[in-house]
């Protein structure tokens, strides 16, 4: 009962000395704001914060730093060294570990746009180093001897056949070990030459377009548009009778066809209905044989090598195939897409285009036919090769006339083929041999320098009594 009184008394005193508290607050609360709207600093600031009732008396500087606080953030022009884009913040950290390019490139595109944080991007970059050191070849790997065997044992299980190109019937292109027997000997002229030619904007989706380009490329001979051609024993001259539809139908006619036949100069040529008379100097009967063939062969429109062109459509463009190839004068028509055109001769794109543009031709010849044929081969294997057989500038084979026969050792050379030549020109030429490869060193009996044997070790015994 005497503690019921004791209690009202606190909570009457407490409630009256809040009150004039209270009002004090709202006073200083209210000078406050007709200050800041008599006098407005800036005219983006925001209105400040009303002071709290708790904790007694509010004052100004906790205001001052929430206006501050809501201010907006300066512009990007004025954006301070912490705010620094992404771009900026990956460039810095990417300086201190030496990524390749292409690892460099794709991870700033994947982490563009994603509002990572600087502490994030470090983790990022160094997950990414850390992946990438791991992914090295160990030093003393023998990665030529790996890359062999990854090409070479999947080579016996190739098939031999040759198989349709692309679905085209009239086109047929080798495949298959006899393709990758070519690619590596890097013979000048593939089996069966064929061209992928992709058209421009204006010709692309149309197939008349395409044909006029068609036109343009497609070789047409003599023997393309004569029915027959006969030699008169009596006149001692050829007749040529010519398919006028054919003719027609190519873009030729007689008087076309008679000078270009003239230009030979194989003798007199006129014309008489649908045949072209020629009244060759000579009867001897050898030349006659040639000079028919000459006529037959002569090209009247298109490229030299392009004896063939199909037309294919293909993901709603038109795309021409050719049967034979001619890249350096192919790339001057009119109507084609100069940045997609292909050849699968190797030879012709280093004499037109460079080394380099050889060396990813090679890559991707060898490895298209080991993936047609189902072989699941690191491309990094393919990679060396092609790095091995363009290193010099020119593409060599791999064979006694390129790579092998080039090596700087004596018997790795003798050990490859022609053994006794090699070992009699070396001893003539008092060559030596340093004995810095595998092959050499399997010969004299040392350890190779590969793994464990590539580390030279060197002990100083202390002396007996020091």
């Amino acid at each position: 009962m005497s503690e019921e009184p004791s209690e009202g008394t606190v909570e009457e005193t407490t409630t009256e000395g809040a009150e004039p508290q209270a009002r004090a607050i709202k006073e200083r609360g209210g000078k406050a704001r007709s200050k800041s709207n008599a006098k407005p600093k800036s005219e983006g600031k925001p209105k400040k914060a009303k002071a709290k009732k708790e904790g007694g008396v509010a004052a100004e500087e906790p205001e001052k730093e929430a206006s501050a606080a809501a201010e907006p953030a300066p512009p990007a022009d004025q954006a301070t060294p912490q705010m620094r884009s992404n771009g900026e913040v990956l460039d810095s950290l990417l300086a201190k570990y030496s990524l390749p390019e292409n690892l460099v490139s794709q991870l700033k595109e994947k982490t563009s746009g994603l509002g990572l944080t600087a502490e994030q991007l470090e983790r990022i970059v160094d997950e990414v180093n850390a992946a990438y050191i791991k992914a090295l070849i160990e030093p003393g790997e023998a990665a030529g001897t790996v890359a062999a065997q990854s090409v070479g044992e999947p080579g016996t299980q190739m098939t031999l056949r040759t198989f349709h190109y692309a679905g085209v019937r009239e086109l047929n292109v080798t495949l298959g070990l006899p393709r990758l027997i070519e690619i590596v000997d890097a013979r000048r002229m593939p089996s069966t030459p064929t061209m992928t030619i992709y058209l421009d904007e204006e010709h692309r989706g149309s197939l008349e377009k395409a044909k006029e380009v068609v036109a343009r490329i497609e070789r047409i001979a003599v023997e393309n548009v004569a029915k027959s051609i006969e030699y008169d024993m009596i006149n001692s001259s050829f007749i040529v009778e010519i398919d006028t539809e054919v003719s027609e139908d190519k873009g030729l006619d007689l008087d076309f066809i008679a000078k270009s036949i003239e230009k030979l100069k194989v003798g007199r040529v006129s014309v008489e209905g649908n045949s072209i008379i020629i009244t060759p100097e000579t009867t001897a009967p050898e030349k006659i044989k040639r000079l028919r063939e000459r006529i037959l062969d002569l090209r009247l429109k298109g490229i030299k090598g392009i004896k063939r062109v199909v037309i294919q459509k293909e993901d709603n463009e038109y795309v021409l195939h050719t049967d034979g190839s001619n890249l350096a004068q192919v790339l001057g028509i009119k109507g084609i897409d100069t940045t997609r055109i292909y050849t699968n001769n190797i030879s012709e794109i280093a004499e037109v285009l460079g080394i380099e543009a050889a060396r990813n031709a090679i890559i991707r010849e060898a490895f298209q036919v080991l993936d047609q044929q189902g072989l699941d081969v690191d491309i990094r294997h393919v990679i060396l090769v092609a790095d091995l057989m363009t290193s010099t500038g020119k593409i060599r084979q791999i064979g006694r006339h390129g790579v092998s026969g080039e090596k700087s050792s004596v018997l790795a050379r003798a050990a490859f083929e022609v053994t006794v030549k090699h070992l009699l020109d070396a001893a003539a030429h008092g060559e030596e041999d340093a004995l810095e490869g595998v092959t050499e060193n399997v010969i004299v009996g040392q350890p190779v320098p590969l793994g464990t044997g590539i580390v030279e070790l060197f002990m100083r015994f202390s002396k007996e009594g020091s």
